[in-house]
């Protein structure tokens, strides 16, 4: 689920700006941190409150704040390069990765810090399988993220705004829809489910480190190539099924050998079905 959220981020901003935005999981780390930041706080001024008012509280804050970065990120980093041959913009993406990395690893420590436990630690049993209540979080939480996501897309003026900029800016923006407005929008949404996965993220592992954007975004992103770039359904499913097919081949043959399946896969995906499970192949006119 949390490969998942992350995906939706990377296929967004690819569908309206065809885009491959690497930056994305040091947002999602960004987000791991404004959580940490907020467990901290509270539990500084307020102590011990229920965990409830704890995660909306950790969720709201890291929302905003990752969104805000989003939105920063695209103004600065990609704004001025909008017609600019797509490698420019791709190489950019990378280099603000490496400056974010860098920027939370001056200010927050290289060290991996721990982050307090806000959600009890209960185990729940379902025929052979057992499971926690932070596995229950991440996975309603998430759910309702999903279905919010596709309901705005599908439902609002302004996910038919962003489909039309999906489909043809020029056209769009003929039409008078603010497409600038539009790709800050897909850009302040991806950012704030990627800080919401980072936070359920590490309260699930109970720690983060400035790096562990690196490797989740590079399998959320194969979740996204999984699924089919650009389709909001198909990131789910490359989430879904990326995340079970990890977990199938740690359990079964080794953890050592966790990230070797995932990036299999990618590689299998652009083999046999470039396109991914819902994309679909489009021939390009000449």
């Amino acid at each position: 689920m949390v490969y998942a959220l992350v995906a939706l981020g990377y296929t967004m901003v690819y569908g309206v700006l065809g885009l491959i935005n690497f930056a994305h999981g040091e947002v999602f780390m960004v987000g791991a941190y404004l959580a940490l930041s907020v467990i901290w706080l509270l539990s500084t001024w307020f102590g011990a409150l229920p965990f409830g008012v704890t995660l909306i509280a950790v969720f709201v804050f890291s929302m905003i704040g990752s969104a805000l970065l989003g939105a920063t990120i695209e103004k600065v980093a990609y704004k001025p390069l909008r017609g600019s041959p797509k490698l420019t913009a791709l190489i950019t993406s990378i280099g603000v990765s490496f400056f974010l990395q860098n920027a939370v690893m001056l200010i927050c420590g290289s060290k991996e810090q721990s982050v307090p436990e806000i959600i009890p630690n209960l185990q729940f049993h379902l025929g052979g399988v057992t499971f926690s209540l932070i596995q229950v979080v991440i996975f309603g939480v998430s759910i309702e993220l999903m279905c919010f996501l596709t309901w705005f897309v599908k439902s609002t003026k302004t996910g038919m705004a962003m489909r039309a900029t999906a489909e043809n800016p020029e056209a769009a923006n003929l039409m008078g829809i603010s497409v600038d407005r539009v790709i800050r929008t897909t850009f302040v949404l991806g950012s704030a489910l990627a800080a919401v996965a980072g936070a359920l993220f590490s309260m699930n592992y109970g720690s983060v480190n400035f790096h562990d954007g690196y490797l989740a975004g590079l399998k959320a992103f194969t979740a996204a190539v999984f699924g089919g770039i650009g389709s909001i359904p198909g990131a789910m499913i490359g989430g879904l099924l990326l995340g079970i097919f990890e977990g199938l081949g740690a359990g079964y043959l080794s953890s050592e050998w966790k990230d070797v399946f995932a990036f299999a896969l990618l590689v299998m995906v652009l083999i046999f079905r470039p396109s991914g499970l819902l994309g679909e192949n489009i021939p390009e006119k000449v």
